[in-house]
């Protein structure tokens, strides 16, 4: 482990689930799909840049897209994205094997760690889960976590996005319902970083665009797409294949599907501005459950394939992991969450969001984030490998006591202890000392630490004037 600045670029172990002629294949099966069936865009704009480049225009808005065309937008795009905290800081380079950790947006339903009631979410619940997310160490950086239903469904875009600004100094993912949900979104940032040019020169945040299907790009997404672009900030460009519902059952064929949809977006982003950053995901494909015909978020065929053909093209990764499809955070939350927070960390999955969903991303729950905290140091820690030199072979020292030798008291087990990792939230009492202690479970754990952070963490407030402006942006678009 390197420690560079205030982040950890993991070195070793690494993990790849896909052979390079694998990837080699399902790359060239997305261009087959862009040249060969092509996609819809329902953009005019993105259709002028097309055909400025030579690429026809047929029925319905069909485009089909050159391979030439698709390595050229490979070529020049940015090999790394940087995100910025508020005081422009440059704290989650996306590139190598560097990962940061957030949680996810737009939950319908909360699980209120106060009354353990499932209900619909709330701006309160937006606010106080964003102050937890930035007292909470491992959690680098935010997303909005659920949908307020108590103001203006319309605008809530915009409460969210002020709840970021106002309550953490953390980089924002941020989610925007219509194309004016971007504009005021950006509006906020620049205000925050002091204009559109510094805003692009240290971005604190990055938008995450939803794209209807694959190979059918609605006009909110290519608008948003092509104003992100424009003004140079950084977005994904992310659609879900459900295997066997909207694209082919078996990985390979929806990984090639859903990563041409991605690269449309890429050749896009690069026509309307050349170096314009894009965050890859490599081709999201998520398992339709054809019993429940629920989107599994937690299965094992989700895991590890789209962030390293990310890899694949040397491009900034947005993964997913710490999600779960329990209802509550028990042992089954735990353990999915925890698998698939090692397997993405061990491929290098950079931006990696939804830590905390909880129904396959339909709940949104404090009680799961503060665990999920604990299972990323947990990773982190694992990530670290073991440092081999003299100091830590300690042969001297084994000579030294002997085949009896007693190595408690020694300097050297003084000097070294505090290394190993120690828990926050795991109990490692004896059973005694455990029961008198109340006996807790780790759900119960987390709730009171969940109430710890409330009570005490204060973010870092706005400056007075900035706070004005984000309000009033915030406030009018609220008014229309």
């Amino acid at each position: 482990m390197v420690l560079q600045s205030n982040y950890f670029e993991y070195s070793v172990p690494q993990f790849r689930k896909l052979a390079p002629n694998q990837m080699e294949r399902i790359h060239h099966a997305s261009l087959e799909i862009l040249d060969r069936t092509g996609v819809l865009l329902y953009n005019q704009e993105c259709l002028d840049l097309l055909k400025k480049k030579g690429v026809k225009v047929t029925e319905e808005n069909r485009v089909r897209i050159p391979p030439g065309l698709v390595e050229w937008a490979l070529s020049v795009a940015p090999r790394r994205v940087v995100l910025c905290d508020r005081h422009g800081r440059r704290v989650m380079p996306l590139e190598r094997q560097n990962v940061f950790f957030g949680p996810g947006s737009d939950c319908v339903f909360v699980l209120d760690h106060r009354t353990a009631e499932r209900r619909a979410g709330r701006l309160q619940d937006v606010e106080e889960g964003i102050r937890v997310c930035d007292a909470l160490p491992n959690v680098d950086f935010l997303m909005s976590l659920c949908l307020p239903h108590d103001i203006e469904q319309a605008t809530a875009d915009r409460w969210q996005m002020r709840a970021m600004l106002t309550n953490s100094t953390k980089p924002i993912l941020f989610v925007t319902t219509e194309f004016d949900g971007t504009v005021d979104a950006v509006r906020m940032a620049e205000a925050v970083m002091g204009g559109e040019e510094e805003l692009r020169r240290n971005p604190i945040c990055a938008l995450y665009i939803n794209v209807s299907a694959p190979l059918r790009h609605n006009e909110e997404s290519l608008r948003k797409l092509m104003f992100m672009a424009e003004k140079g900030l950084p977005t994904t460009y992310t659609h879900v294949v459900l295997r066997g519902a909207n694209g082919p059952v078996t990985a390979a064929g929806a990984t090639a599907l859903s990563n041409a949809g991605e690269l449309v977006g890429l050749v896009l982003a690069q026509l309307k501005r050349e170096g314009a950053p894009i965050i890859l995901t490599g081709g999201v494909n998520d398992m339709l459950d054809m019993r429940s015909m629920g989107d599994i978020y937690a299965a094992p065929e989700n895991r590890v394939v789209c962030s390293e053909f990310a890899h694949f093209y040397g491009l900034p990764i947005f993964g997913l992991a710490g999600a779960s499809d329990a209802k509550l955070p028990d042992e089954q939350a735990a353990a999915e969450a925890a698998f698939s927070l090692l397997l993405e960390a061990l491929t290098g999955a950079q931006m990696i969001h939804d830590i905390g969903y909880l129904d396959g991303g339909r709940l949104h729950s404090l009680e799961q984030i503060v665990i999920c905290d604990e299972l990323i140091n947990y990773v982190k820690r694992f990530m670290q490998g073991i440092e081999v030199n003299e100091e830590t072979l300690a042969l001297d020292l084994i000579d030294q006591l002997g085949p009896s030798g007693d190595y408690l008291g020694t300097e050297h087990t003084l000097a070294h202890y505090k290394e190993d990792w120690t828990p926050k939230l795991f109990t490692r009492l004896n059973y005694d000392r455990w029961a008198a202690a109340g006996g807790k479970t780790l759900r119960q754990r987390a709730r009171e630490r969940v109430d710890q952070l409330l009570a005490k963490h204060q973010p870092e407030p706005l400056p007075a004037d900035v706070q004005a402006k984000i309000d009033a942006i915030a406030s009018g678009a609220h008014q229309d």
